[in-house]
């Protein structure tokens, strides 16, 4: 009984203690906790007025075939020994021809695969004392399957994500989502090079982007890209039931 009792004055207590919180003072401190992470947590990069950016965006550089793109590849005249058109390119980097036999295409530009499936054909048609002369089109199908950007840090959706050739900033965070403790205003890219080479790091001034129609740092993202959007200290429980 006295159990019961104790048990039961617990939870009046925790009761008449959550009505007597303010929900505002709930958020209110998850908010000063973003706040002060603000204040401190460093924005590394530069702002570089050269990059390619919206309203000035430029066009990606010719495409390069990698696993696991899938391509389209039509022969003319079409050849017996050729029966797929749709072909993925597989993890060694070739494409299978069926009984023409195996292309290694990665690393190479859609014009290079064409004239390397050509001349490849071409070659088994002469040895089996044929004189056609083929010629090949190639086309990438189903969108990129290789080239991607990334999207690391405090958002909803940490991850990668294709490239379509017209991404900015803006769209790669809004696509990876924010979170109520995000920090985008000390959002940064940070783009690849090569081993040994100068770090690329640039600023993103996401208040300009978002507030101001600013398109200085809302930069054009390529292939392999990587936005960080920093966070501060997630809320509590308590802040979280009562909307924090």
């Amino acid at each position: 009984m006295i159990a019961w009792t104790l048990s039961a004055l617990r939870h009046r207590w925790l009761v008449v203690a959550a009505g007597l919180l303010p929900l505002g003072g709930l958020s209110g401190c998850a908010g000063l906790s973003t706040e002060h992470a603000k204040r401190h947590i460093p924005q590394p990069g530069i702002v570089d007025c050269t990059q390619p950016r919206e309203l000035g965006m430029v066009s990606m550089p010719p495409y390069v075939v990698e696993p696991p793109d899938e391509l389209e590849v039509t022969v003319r005249p079409a050849s017996p020994d050729l029966t797929l058109t749709n072909m993925t390119v597989q993890s060694d980097g070739n494409l299978d021809l069926g009984f023409a036999g195996d292309v290694y295409v990665a690393g190479l530009t859609l014009q290079q695969v064409e004239q390397k499936i050509a001349l490849h054909l071409n070659q088994v048609a002469a040895s089996n004392g044929d004189k056609t002369t083929y010629k090949a089109s190639v086309r990438l199908i189903n969108g990129t399957q290789s080239k991607f950007y990334y999207v690391m840090g405090t958002v909803t959706t940490q991850g990668r994500f294709p490239v379509t050739g017209n991404d900015t900033v803006l769209d790669a965070i809004i696509t990876a989502g924010l979170r109520t403790n995000s920090i985008p205003e000390k959002a940064y890219l940070v783009r690849p090079h090569p081993a040994g080479g100068p770090d690329q790091i640039l600023k993103v001034d996401w208040v300009g982007i978002k507030d101001r129609g600013d398109t200085l740092t809302n930069y054009q993202i390529f292939p392999g890209d990587r936005i960080i959007v920093p966070g501060g200290k997630p809320p509590g429980l308590l802040s979280t039931l009562f909307g924090g």
